[in-house]
């Protein structure tokens, strides 16, 4: 995945968070703070409109640089995640201007082993890890397997989706959501949502670019 693809897939996930900022803010409104959609939405124009200045960097300073607007511009939990999310990634790609699957691999890891560490969530705390750690384990799967990226990312994409939709039994155990308990059941995580947008914008990228 080269280092243009990068700059689309960002471009692309802002615009997708735009679009879906209501049904964001809707789900985030049934057991939360009901400001998922519009804290994503403001700090992902702003962390694109930072992407003009960086784009003729290495991929690893693009994310950094998404990262730091997100952590300064981002309200709620969503901002030191996802900013943590792309600055842990950014770490081990320094000075990439293309990747490779094990290189995508490696990121997506990082991103995921940085959110764990910063959000304290496991598997079933119906959060955006519940969406993000299967994903990753069906990627590194598939590449292991020795599939292509395109490969590997539908199937972690699709692993992605069905782990979304499972968020919706779960009762939460983080976060604003886990203070009502068994009330918290029957309604789809916000953060697990916008994670799941995240990899279906890389997986999209992928396949107008015909990788």
């Amino acid at each position: 995945m080269k280092k243009e693809q990068i700059l689309q897939w960002l471009q692309a996930f802002a615009t997708e968070i735009e679009q879906n900022k209501d049904y964001l803010t809707q789900l985030d409104a049934a057991i939360g703070d009901a400001d998922h959609g519009m804290n994503m939405s403001r700090g992902f124009q702003k962390a694109t409109a930072s992407l003009a200045s960086v784009a003729d960097k290495d991929i690893g300073t693009i994310l950094k640089t998404i990262s730091m607007t997100l952590i300064s511009s981002v309200g709620g939990a969503s901002g030191p995640l996802y900013g943590t999310f792309f600055l842990r990634a950014s770490t081990v790609i320094t000075g990439k201007h293309e990747l490779t699957e094990e290189d995508m691999l490696e990121m997506l890891q990082a991103g995921l082993d940085g959110v764990l560490q910063r959000g304290k969530a496991q598997l079933g705390d119906k959060t955006m890890i519940d969406v993000l750690s299967p994903a990753v384990t069906a990627f590194s799967q598939a590449v292991g397997e020795g599939k292509s990226m395109l490969e590997a990312m539908q199937l972690a994409v699709a692993k992605a989706e069905q782990s979304m939709k499972d968020t919706i039994p779960m009762i939460a155990k983080k976060g604003r959501a886990s203070y009502l308990g068994e009330r918290s059941v029957g309604h789809q995580d916000p953060g697990a949502t916008s994670s799941y947008l995240m990899l279906k914008c890389l997986l999209e990228t992928l396949l107008s670019s015909g990788a």
